[in-house]
């Protein structure tokens, strides 16, 4: 059975991109399946259920344009500034909503389920986005790369197990080898 003609019940990705700027990072967890299935009923509840400094929101172009496969952005982090919000909502809002595009257009999901996957992706913005002058282009370029690249890993199954079990001793989690070496 293709993966089109396929149901696609729920699949899990995530990636990293950043840019020079420390801020620039954008790490999106995803969660892509039919929307009359579990990941569906998520959207719905999380969309139903708002909680205040952790709005979820679909993914648009802009007012008006919302993307397909439906995709309903969630804060990693409790959201408590006005410019963090502006950024969240605009500049990464815009910038998820190209990279669900690029993963249809780049064939990752399939053109033809457009309209019956759904996708929540959860979202974290560095700190630093409130505190110093960013440049909205390259913020807006790691997260439409980031979320494309994380339902691509989701779709291909990617990592696979037999890849985790060949380098599981290989890779250190980042910030556990600098606590090791005393940097946290």
């Amino acid at each position: 059975m293709s993966q089109a003609s396929g149901r696609i019940v729920m699949r899990t990705g995530e990636a990293l991109v950043e840019a020079e700027p420390a801020w620039s990072a954008a790490e999106p967890e995803v969660v892509i399946g039919e929307l009359d299935g579990p990941v569906g009923h998520a959207i719905a509840n999380l969309l139903g259920d708002q909680i205040k400094g952790h709005s979820r929101v679909f993914a648009i172009l802009n007012c008006d344009v919302q993307v397909r496969p439906t995709t309903l952005m969630v804060s990693k982090v409790t959201v408590k500034s006005e410019r963090y919000t502006n950024i969240l909502m605009g500049t990464v809002q815009a910038a998820i909503a190209n990279g669900v595009l690029d993963a249809v257009r780049a064939g990752d999901i399939p053109k033809e389920k457009a309209n019956d996957l759904g996708i929540i992706v959860s979202v974290w913005l560095d700190p630093a986005v409130i505190e110093t002058e960013i440049d909205h282009k390259i913020l807006f370029e790691t997260h439409r790369a980031a979320t494309a690249k994380a339902l691509g890993k989701a779709m291909r199954g990617e990592p696979t197990i037999d890849w985790l079990l060949e380098n599981q001793d290989k890779i250190q989690h980042c910030f556990h080898e600098m606590a090791l070496e005393g940097e946290l």
